[in-house]
């Protein structure tokens, strides 16, 4: 009974202080995910507060929000960024056309194109960027386009979807390195990932009004009764005359009394808050309390138990070993679903065990907020006292390491050069499509993955950082200040003698794995004079010195000639010991596109 007293008050003192109660006496004290308190403008739930066209219908887990007469799921909200993130929501009553039984039914799909136009949204960069990037195998399986005529839009162009991105983004010409043969599958779990927004004030007159009004003590609402919504600024010193009469009449003593109460409330408050936040950190372990104060616990990927992951891979049985590092063994595991998957299990030696804890945080943080064919996929994780446990695609065709080196197989010219391309696209996207960019920091022919139609995939982010201000350790001049780690053999120099980690650090690693698909070796090799160990510096002494044949592979045909050498010029200058003499991702991705498309023209 007090509490609801003190709760009561506690909504009177809003009624007089906020934007939430001047145009309504009805206090109300219920909050809406993902706001903790009452929402900041533009959102609110109660009649004459915020913006008019954006109020929030409150529900659990995520409120809704409509938008040009789309209904969204508010995922997060970010008040440093002043961007939100939404997922469509399902419509009660579907177009005609996205009901025929011939149509497949992907719910989260809208079934008209999401218009943000007259509205002061804009769709992210990043969120474009993904989109953009989609394309169709050709030829594309289509459904009844007559039937269903919007579905077959997103078929052949994704950004139908949005088309907001169509006029600032361009799908890349490769149509084949990249292609999804299941368009409508890709895009449901696009948007069930959730779609980010960024607002522009000045698209909108109430925007710029509420910035004028806040810069003098002001709250932003709005008349509720005009049909034309004029804006409203309420100021606390002011009589204003919306606010209940009653307040200005025992205004002293009202004042006494919610101060008092108030105070009481929040020394309640805290106690609560306090014994929640000790009650909880005994029962979840630090790794989970840190995954969960650094992403929404719906973005992260699906929890396994430990007992599970142990019974799929029979007790981590050491036949089922497919895979060892120094940061872990991989074990083939027989999913409950009946999934195949491959299961990293962390070493926790004394040792290495905070080291261990890091890279796993930091490859879950990483891969649950990417998305790209040419990524390994991390399907969940497990952080039990017993062991850190990662779940990722099986991949069975071993690595590109294994194919070189162990000669698992003989690869053409015209695979290694697809490897190099796909596996340039993946450092592109991470450099240019995320935001923040990330760098991986450990790009090695150990940790590409070869898939049976000789597809790759690149793994293991245990060691990738974003490039962004994060402390005291970062500047923003484009760098990250940090210890150098990765593999011998492709740690660019630049970095190691400097510390400052960049982009071009991954363009380094790359080179190397380009010299190591001209030349069959292995990125370092103690047999070879000491002067030579590191592949690096082998190969570019004999390109200086004219005699590049001496260190190319001799499984290539005459005709490969060209192209080797073009490619060696290439990985001569990612692997620039000034990291301002090698090109960037786009650079590479460019230069090995012209010459695939030079290499299929001239076997045609």
């Amino acid at each position: 009974m007090i509490s609801s007293i003190f709760i009561i008050l506690f909504s009177l003192q809003l009624c007089s202080t906020s934007q939430s109660c001047f145009s309504n006496k009805n206090t109300n004290t219920q909050t809406c995910p993902p706001f903790s308190s009452h929402p900041p403008f533009p959102f609110s739930y109660t009649p004459g507060c915020g913006h008019p066209s954006f109020h929030l219908t409150c529900a659990t887990p995520h409120s809704l929000i409509n938008i040009n007469n789309s209904s969204f799921s508010i995922i997060s909200y970010n008040p440093n960024t002043s961007s939100i993130t939404l997922s469509p929501h399902p419509h009660p009553n579907p177009h005609p056309s996205a009901t025929h039984s011939n149509c497949p039914s992907f719910p989260s799909i809208p079934t008209l194109p999401i218009n943000l136009s007259s509205s002061p949204f804009r769709i992210s960069a990043a969120t474009c960027s993904r989109l953009s990037f989609l394309r169709p195998c050709s030829p594309p399986s289509l459904p009844n386009c007559s039937h269903c005529s919007f579905q077959c839009k997103l078929i052949k162009n994704p950004t139908h979807l949005l088309p907001d991105c169509r006029s600032t983004h361009h799908s890349p010409q490769d149509t084949q390195q990249s292609c999804q043969t299941d368009i409508l599958g890709f895009l449901q779990q696009f948007l069930q990932t959730a779609l980010q927004l960024d607002w522009d004030p000045s698209r909108d007159p109430y925007f710029s009004n509420c910035t004028s009004c806040q810069a003098t003590n002001g709250l932003c609402g709005f008349n509720s009764s005009s049909p034309n919504n004029p804006f409203l600024c309420f100021r606390f010193r002011s009589q204003a005359t919306l606010s209940p009469p009653w307040i200005h009449k025992f205004k002293p003593l009202f004042f006494i009394i919610i101060s008092f109460t108030f105070l009481l409330l929040l020394i309640s408050l805290t106690a609560a808050i306090l014994r929640s936040k000790s009650s909880s950190q005994t029962q979840q372990d630090p790794n989970t309390l840190f995954l969960h104060n650094h992403r929404s616990a719906n973005l992260l990927p699906p929890v396994f138990t430990y007992d599970d992951l142990s019974a799929s891979t029979n007790n981590f049985d050491s036949k089922r070993k497919i895979g060892d590092g120094g940061f872990g063994s991989v074990f083939l595991a027989h999913l409950r679903d009946g999934r195949l998957a491959a299961v990293k299990y962390l070493h926790r030696h004394q040792a290495s065990a905070a080291f261990s804890t890091k890279s796993f945080c930091n490859e879950i943080l990483i891969l649950s907020s990417i998305n790209h064919p040419n990524l390994v996929k991390l399907h969940g994780y497990c952080s039990d006292p017993r062991g850190l446990l990662l779940v990722y695609d099986y991949i069975p065709n071993g690595t590109l390491a294994e194919h070189l080196h162990n000669r698992k197989g003989s690869l053409t010219w015209q695979v290694r050069l697809d490897i190099a391309l796909q596996t340039a696209l993946a450092m592109e996207y991470l450099h240019f499509s995320v935001v923040p960019p990330v760098v991986h920091r450990d790009i090695t022919s150990s940790n590409i993955f070869v898939e049976r139609d000789m597809r790759i995939k690149m793994g293991d982010f245990g060691l990738s950082r974003l490039l962004v201000v994060q402390d005291t350790t970062s500047s923003s001049n484009g760098f990250v200040w940090t210890g150098p780690q990765g593999t011998p053999g492709y740690l660019d120099p630049d970095y190691h003698r400097s510390f400052r980690l960049t982009e071009k650090s991954d363009v380094y690693s790359f080179g190397v794995v380009l010299l190591e698909l001209i030349s069959g070796m292995r990125a370092v090799d103690q047999s070879r004079d000491k002067r030579e160990m590191a592949l690096a510096d082998l190969v570019v002494s004999r390109i200086q010195t004219g005699q590049l044949n001496q260190v190319l592979d001799p499984v290539f045909k005459r005709g490969d000639g060209d192209a080797v050498a073009a490619v060696a010029e290439l990985a001569f200058r990612c692997v620039a010991a000034d990291k301002d003499d090698r090109p960037d991702a786009k650079e590479v991705v460019q230069e090995l596109r012209r010459l695939r498309g030079r290499s299929v023209a001239a076997k045609e």
